[in-house]
C-alpha cells in the first residue's frame, strides 16, 4: 500500500491506497508538540481500527507547509516502517510547470493540488482550498501553475473578530437566513459567510478573467463542505484532491 500525508497548519489528512484506490482516509489535528512515538501510535490505532495492517506499507508520499511537523513525521516514519519516503519540495518531478517569480515559494500542497485537478478535471482550472487560509491557484490549459491567492481562512477571520472586539461573543459558523440580521449573533454570521462567499466569488472571478473567461473551479480542503454550496461558482467538490495528488506525483516519480 501507498500511505501519503498532507500536513497543514490545522489539521493532517493521512491517506492508504491500494494501487488507484483509497482505502482510508483520517484527520489528524496538526500538533507540533506530538512527538514521533505518538504519532506512530495514533496511526497504528487507527489503522488497527480499520482492520489494517500497517506492514503492507511500502511507501509515503508527504506534502507538508509545517516543518517541525514534517521532521517529525520523517523520524517516526524511518523509524516504525520500512519504507520508502517521497516529500514534496524542490527536485520532486511533478510534471508541472511553476510559472512562478520564485517556485521554490509555492506550497507543496498547493502544487499538488493542480497537479491533481489537471490530472483529473484538465485545465484551465482554479482550486479554491478552504483549510487555515483560503488558496486560490490558477492552472492553465496547457497544465502549467500560473498563480494564485492567499486570502485567510473563514476560522482564521472568525476568531480575529472575536479576539480583537470586546464586546462580540464567539458564534457557530452556519448561514443565516437573512444578510440583515436582528441581533448580534446573526448580524456576525451573516458577515462572516456572506462576506466570505463574496470574498471567494470576487476573486475567482477576477481570476478567470485574467485566464481569458473560462476556468472549471474545483473547491476542496477541510471548511470546502461548511461554504462550497453557498458559492455559485464553484463547479465541483472534491475534498480528497490533495490525496490524490499526493499519489499522483508519488507515481510520477517511481
Amino acid at each position: 500500500m501507498l500511505m501519503v500525508i498532507d500536513v497543514g497548519n490545522t489539521n493532517i489528512v493521512i491517506g492508504l491506497y491500494k494501487e488507484k484506490k483509497l482505502q482510508c482516509h483520517w484527520r489528524l489535528a496538526s500538533d507540533r508538540q506530538k512527538t514521533a512515538d505518538e504519532y506512530g501510535l495514533i496511526l497504528r490505532q487507527l489503522a488497527h481500527y480499520q482492520g489494517l495492517g500497517l506492514e503492507a506499507i511500502k511507501a509515503v508520499a508527504m506534502a507538508s507547509v509545517v516543518p517541525t511537523i514534517t521532521q517529525t513525521l520523517t523520524m517516526m516514519l524511518k523509524e516504525q516502517f520500512n519504507c520508502q519516503l517521497l516529500v514534496v519540495g524542490p527536485g520532486v518531478k511533478t510534471g508541472m510547470p511553476i510559472r512562478f517569480d520564485n517556485p521554490r515559494e509555492v506550497g507543496a500542497d498547493r502544487i499538488v493540488n493542480g497537479v491533481a485537478v489537471y490530472e483529473l478535471y484538465g485545465g484551465p482550472a482554479i482550486v479554491v482550498d478552504f483549510g487555515t487560509a483560503t488558496t486560490f491557484d490558477a492552472i492553465s490549459a496547457e497544465g502549467e501553475y500560473v498563480g494564485g491567492a492567499i486570502a485567510p481562512g473563514i476560522g482564521i477571520a472568525t476568531d480575529a473578530l472575536f479576539a480583537r472586539a470586546a464586546k462580540l461573543p464567539r458564534v457557530e459558523l452556519i448561514r443565516p437566513p437573512r444578510v440583515i440580521g436582528k441581533n448580534t449573533v446573526a448580524c456576525m454570521q451573516a458577515g462572516i459567510m456572506y462576506g466570505f462567499i463574496g470574498q471567494v466569488e470576487g476573486i475567482v472571478n477576477r481570476m478567470k478573467a485574467e485566464m481569458g473567461g473560462e476556468a472549471l473551479v474545483v473547491a476542496t480542503g477541510g471548511l470546502a463542505g461548511l461554504i462550497s454550496h453557498e458559492v455559485s461558482c464553484i463547479d465541483k467538490v472534491d475534498p480528497l484532491l490533495t490525496l490524490e495528488g499526493l499519489r499522483i506525483v508519488y507515481e510520477r516519480n517511481s
